[in-house]
């Protein structure tokens, strides 16, 4: 089985006038150009996933996620693409949305969920399909060790060395494996994640677990608006300005807020003049479509 996917993700510069009165290079590395749905992390993070099943002899794909996942549309898609089944728990009770609709056109079941038995998501694999030979458990956003191995390959494709990279978390497994590709090639690049989940200390375990060797890293916990999926006008005014701007979608669930907190953290001078700084875009514009109502359109 073929299972690859060709990267297009180049390296553009993020213009802006704050940036330049405070003397700073920004840039955007646009994972989410990979492909219109297995686009940014979602993509580096199956990757490997997809190889240990196809491995296995394994090619029913079961994972996980709310109405709105963005790694639900990507694996429906990637299981279509490379000829796998795909399989969805979706938390919560039955609906239908847009996302929804896009898991079903590529071929994916789901099955819905109530939150208490969401929570074990390993109890319910077992419950569903823990006599069925063929199915491969995926955690829920893509979470492992071979998500992480695939996220760190992006470090790998860099034009230069940059003094900060700025990421969106969620998992914590796209952090950690910038971190352990930063860690491979011994760069001096300092990490900084943006939880989108209020309380967002709680990542740095989840993180450390995934890491190949012990590293220093910083997380924005200040810039979650909320919660996980929660928002604020400021929040969507910048985002609705940044997309105007630049023609860069931008989700309010992820990357919004983490390209919120560079611009916040840039005019209170958090970065030293002459800094460059590398933006990862880890796609999920998708998200867009179950927010629609915030902008006011």
């Amino acid at each position: 089985m073929d299972l690859s996917l060709d990267i297009y993700s180049p390296v553009q510069p993020l213009q802006n006038q704050l940036f330049a009165d405070k003397g700073l290079q920004v840039y955007i590395k646009r994972d989410d150009l990979i492909h219109p749905i297995i686009s940014g992390n979602k993509w580096r993070k199956l990757k490997y996933t997809l190889q240990e099943a196809n491995r296995q002899g394994k090619h029913h794909l079961v994972t996980f996620g709310g109405a709105y996942s963005n790694h639900l549309m990507a694996t429906a898609a990637a299981a279509a693409k490379f000829g796998f089944k795909a399989t969805g728990f979706v938390r919560g009770e039955e609906v239908s949305n847009d996302t929804l609709f896009m898991c079903r056109l590529h071929g994916m079941q789901l099955i819905f969920t109530d939150r208490e038995s969401y929570r074990d998501k390993h109890t319910l694999f077992e419950k569903h399909f823990g006599n069925d030979t063929n199915a491969f458990f995926i955690d829920e956003g893509g979470a492992s060790i071979e998500g992480a191995q695939g996220v760190a390959e992006l470090i790998d494709e860099l034009p230069q060395t940059y003094d900060h990279i700025f990421c969106a978390c969620g998992t914590g497994t796209t952090a950690a494996g910038i971190i352990n590709g930063l860690t491979t090639h011994g760069s001096p690049t300092a990490f900084n994640g943006v939880p989108a989940l209020k309380g967002g200390d709680f990542l740095r375990e989840d993180i450390d677990k995934m890491l190949t060797t012990p590293a220093d890293y910083v997380l924005h916990t200040g810039y979650h608006f909320g919660g996980y999926g929660k928002t604020t006008p400021d929040l969507i005014d910048f985002i609705k300005k940044f997309i105007a701007e630049t023609g860069i979608l931008i989700d309010p669930v992820y990357t919004g807020k983490m390209l919120y907190a560079l611009y916040d953290l840039a005019a209170k001078d958090h970065f030293a003049r002459g800094s460059k700084i590398l933006v990862i875009h880890t796609g999920g514009v998708w998200g867009l479509l179950g927010m629609k109502e915030k902008f006011g359109f």
